[in-house]
């Protein structure tokens, strides 16, 4: 948990809305592709608004006992340890679900009595029921392309939140977003841009997942180190994307003509 500054750039009313919602004590949930900036904007807003932040990255794993807690065996004593829903409820955080969907089924359930009027968690394991203070807010997040080759959000789990979509950012915005971020040349930075966009564009590639703002950064922060741009992208973009010889060489192609 932090509420250090958090470097964000804003490409709407993004900051307004979660402001808002948490005012009014409302859950948000956030739509949006891998690496687009969810979890930095859920950052910016916990340091914006001055509360601590408890996140969750959610998988296949992730059960209720796992987001409630459990009984631990400590120095001979068992004692009940807070996980961290619990502890979120506890201090009035911010609480954040990062890929809500991957998790199973038991483990969203136990989120429901959070989302609505009662904004209470019940722990059947201590017979308490905790009621959330005026602080605390649930934030959700999941990708919806990605989700619909696997799982999915059930209709009366999506219809307890606020929704806010995010998509890849404009090219300057996203041009910024790497100057400010790794304080790489402007000119690089849109290079960089410019591979993203005509990779995303390449759709007969029929890859699980574009380019990320986060796989742009990383290829920066590699240049900035002296690593020559073209293998810097190389590492950092086309390889962590797919294993496919075909797509590999489109876009490594890409990289060699842009940069």
């Amino acid at each position: 948990m932090s509420t250090r500054e958090v470097f964000y750039l804003e490409t709407g009313r993004e900051s307004e809305l979660f402001a808002k919602a948490w005012e009014a004590r409302l859950p948000l949930m956030l739509k949006g592709p891998t690496g687009c900036g969810k979890t930095r904007f859920v950052e910016h807003m916990a340091a914006k608004l001055g509360r601590p932040l408890v996140t969750v990255s959610c998988n296949e794993d992730t059960t209720a006992t796992d987001l409630l807690g459990r009984h631990l065996l400590i120095g001979g004593d068992t004692r009940w340890t807070d996980g961290p829903v619990t502890r979120a409820v506890r201090e009035g955080a911010i609480l954040y679900l990062d890929e809500v969907a991957e998790a199973r089924a038991d483990a969203i359930v136990v989120i429901h009595s959070l989302t609505d009027h009662r904004r209470e968690l019940f722990l059947d394991r201590t017979g308490e029921t905790l009621h959330a203070p005026p602080e605390f807010m649930l934030v959700i997040s999941y990708n919806p392309g990605y989700q619909r080759s696997m799982r999915e959000l059930k209709p009366s789990t999506r219809q307890r939140f606020i929704g806010l979509g995010f998509g890849y950012p404009s090219t300057d915005i996203e041009t910024r977003i790497l100057t400010g971020e790794t304080g790489i040349d402007e000119k690089i930075a849109r290079s960089l841009v410019a591979i993203a966009k005509k990779v995303r564009a390449l759709t007969e590639l029929s890859l699980l997942e574009s380019v990320s703002t986060r796989l742009l950064v990383d290829a920066a922060k590699l240049i900035r180190t002296g690593l020559p741009p073209r293998y810097a992208a190389t590492v950092a973009v086309a390889e962590p994307l797919t294993d496919d010889p075909d797509a590999l060489a489109a876009i490594t192609q890409v990289i060699e003509l842009t940069l």
